[in-house]
C-alpha cells in the first residue's frame, strides 16, 4: 500500500479551491495531514470549504485572492508564511472559462479577461510561490498546476482557453528545468470533463448525454481522482516526476474513439 506519510505537515496553498476540483484537491491534502491555506475569490464558499476541513479535523485556513492580482498574490504567499512559517507546495488551480465562439469573434477584451486568470494567474503564483518554497529550504517543494485537456490537445471555438492552458502546461515545462537542482518538482495535471458545480441546474439526463459524446467510458470523472493525483504529485513518492502534463480523462486524449462491433460479444454475457 501507498504511504503518504511524507506529506503530513507541509504547507501547502490551493487556489480556487472553494469548490469543484480545488476543494477536492484541498480536502484531501487536509485529510492526510497537510497544512492547507484555501484562496479564492468567493469569501463566503472559501470560508465554508475551510469550515468543513476543520470539522473533519484538517489543519486549514483561507484567504480571499484575485489570483490576476500580482498584489494579492503576494499577499496570499505573505499571509501563508506568516501563518505556518513556511511554504512547501503551491497548487495553481483557480481559472474561468471562455465562450465558445470562433476565433475571430473574441474581442481583445475577452482575451485579457481570459489570460489573466488562466494564464498570468498561474504565472504569478509560480513566481512568487517559488521564491518562498526556496527561502523555506522545503526538502519536497513541489508545484502542481491544473490545466486542461485543452492544454494538451486543440479545441475548436475555445481558442482562448485553449491557448490559455497550452501556456500553463509550457510554463510547467521550463519551471520544472529551472527548479529540479532545488528539489522543486512541477507538474501539470490535465483534466477532462468532471462532475462539479460548473454543470449548474443541468438534469442529469443532460449529464449522461455529454458524458456519452466526449468521455470514452462515457462517465464524467469523481473530483476526488484529481485530489489523489494531486496527493501523490506533492509526496516523496513522485520525487522524480517533473515537467509532466498528465492527463485524467478516461482515455480521450489517446486518441479519436472508433466505433467497432466485436466479433466475440458474448464474453460480456
Amino acid at each position: 500500500m501507498a504511504n503518504f506519510s511524507s506529506v503530513k505537515d507541509k504547507v501547502v496553498i490551493v487556489t480556487g479551491a472553494a469548490d469543484g476540483l480545488g476543494e477536492a484537491i484541498a480536502k484531501c491534502y487536509a485529510e492526510n495531514g497537510m497544512k492547507v491555506v484555501v484562496t479564492d475569490i468567493n469569501a463566503e464558499k472559501g470560508r465554508q470549504t475551510v469550515k468543513q476541513m476543520r470539522k473533519q479535523g484538517g489543519d486549514a485556513s483561507f484567504f480571499q485572492a484575485d489570483v490576476s492580482s500580482e498584489q494579492e498574490v503576494v499577499d496570499m504567499i505573505e499571509f501563508t508564511v506568516n501563518a505556518y512559517g513556511r511554504l512547501d507546495g503551491l497548487v495553481n488551480n483557480a481559472g474561468i472559462a471562455a465562450p465558445n465562439r470562433p476565433l475571430h469573434e473574441y474581442s481583445a477584451e475577452e482575451f485579457d479577461r481570459v489570460t489573466s486568470v488562466d494564464l498570468k494567474g498561474v504565472f504569478l503564483g509560480m513566481k512568487h510561490g517559488v521564491e518562498a518554497i526556496l527561502k523555506s529550504k522545503s526538502p519536497g517543494g513541489f508545484i502542481v498546476n491544473i490545466a486542461s485537456l485543452a492544454g494538451i490537445l486543440g479545441n475548436s471555438s475555445m481558442g482562448l482557453y485553449t491557448s490559455s492552458k497550452h501556456g500553463v502546461v509550457g510554463l510547467t515545462k521550463s519551471a520544472a528545468l529551472d527548479y529540479a537542482p532545488y528539489n522543486i518538482t512541477v507538474n501539470t495535471i490535465c483534466p477532462g470533463t468532471f462532475r462539479t458545480a460548473i454543470w449548474g441546474q443541468a438534469t442529469e439526463a443532460v449529464i449522461q448525454d455529454f458524458a456519452a459524446i466526449i468521455s470514452p467510458n462515457a462517465k464524467l470523472g469523481d473530483p476526488r481522482e484529481i485530489g489523489h493525483l494531486a496527493l501523490f504529485l506533492a509526496s516523496d513518492l513522485a520525487r522524480y516526476i517533473s515537467g509532466a502534463a498528465i492527463p485524467i480523462d478516461a482515455g480521450a486524449s489517446a486518441g479519436k474513439l472508433t466505433p467497432a462491433k466485436w466479433e466475440r460479444p458474448e464474453i460480456l454475457e
